[in-house]
């Protein structure tokens, strides 16, 4: 059904595109094979009418030109719906055609590239390589996570979704329904920042967590969505990332690398263990219960205390 639309829409905009006189409502279903193929004059009116909306909504101008005689017609001049020249100095077009080398995967793949050549023609030299001197960092952006192009598609759609997550400290995951608003990678995750409904506040999901289809859902957003969604700094919170205490922790040898890279003083202890004082805020409980046996909690008292109440959770399931 979709690709019977998209085809009529298609249709549709090349004839009023083509044409140099307006075309009457009988031309135009002369002219199209499903509009021919339509039960009854309603059907095709109900039908014609919402293509034409759906082609305005897409940008396209059609104008309605009334003649002498009273009838009406329809036709897209060309003047009107063309863009004008696009036009780019050389350090924007390098930063355009590097934004295009990043996406690799998935289905970003081929419009990336379709649109590294569209900017080689307005103004990107061919033997340009964005980052040709650091050939040893090419910036790329992995999508690993099969949730990520639907979610994505709701985020441009604004259609709230429908799916199973499983928190850290969860042994099961739980239905989430949510009005998604951004996705947005940090440190090589994927995070959706959107409203969640079950918990009537702004919630922000890791990708990887999430199990099973994201399935989308009709209606309306009913949370209004932020001017700014700070995906990012939300998750550079909760990881520790703008804290202003400390936490001293016991770490197994060769064990917790990430928080060995965010360690600010590290001491051997002997006998396979490593104590490493590291920077304490909002959700490092939860991030330390990630590597289960390999982190022992020293001080503070209370964030020792949240992770043994989260272990503790986990084990009951």
């Amino acid at each position: 059904m979709a690709i019977a639309k998209a085809e009529r829409l298609m249709n549709l905009a090349l004839c009023l595109l083509g044409t140099r006189r307006p075309l009457s409502k009988r031309e135009l279903r002369e002219s199209i094979e499903a509009y021919l193929e339509a039960g009854s004059d309603d059907s095709f009116n109900r039908m014609f009418e919402r293509d034409k909306d759906d082609l305005r909504e897409l940008g396209l101008v059609i104008e309605t030109v009334e003649n002498l005689d009273g009838d009406v017609g329809y036709l897209a001049r060309r003047d009107s719906n063309r863009l004008p020249p696009i036009t780019l100095d050389a350090e924007e077009a390098a930063a355009l055609g590097l934004a295009a080398k990043v996406w690799q995967q998935a289905r970003l793949a081929g419009a990336a590239s379709g649109a590294l050549q569209k900017l080689r023609a307005a103004g990107l030299p061919e033997d340009f390589d964005p980052y040709e001197a650091h050939s040893a960092l090419e910036p790329r952006i992995p999508v690993h996570e099969a949730a990520f192009e639907p979610l994505m598609l709701a985020c441009r759609d604004r259609r709230p979704v429908v799916f199973d997550y499983r928190k850290a400290t969860a042994a099961r995951p739980e239905t989430r329904h949510v009005e998604p608003w951004a996705l947005e990678c940090w440190r090589g995750h994927w995070y959706l920042a959107g409203w969640d409904r079950d918990r009537g506040a702004e919630r922000v999901f890791r990708l990887s967590r999430i199990t099973g289809k994201v399935r989308s859902r009709s209606g309306r957003f009913t949370a209004d969505i932020p001017d700014v969604v700070t995906v990012r700094e939300t998750v550079a919170s909760w990881a520790g990332e703008n804290a202003d205490r400390s936490a001293l922790i016991r770490l197994r040898a060769e064990a917790g690398y990430p928080l060995r890279a965010k360690a600010t003083a590290v001491r051997e202890l002997g006998d396979g263990w490593d104590e490493l004082e590291i920077p304490y805020g909002h959700g490092l409980d939860a991030w330390l219960v990630e590597f289960g046996p390999d982190v022992v909690v020293l001080e503070p008292a209370e964030l020792r205390a949240d992770v043994v109440d989260r272990l503790r959770a986990v084990a009951k399931g």
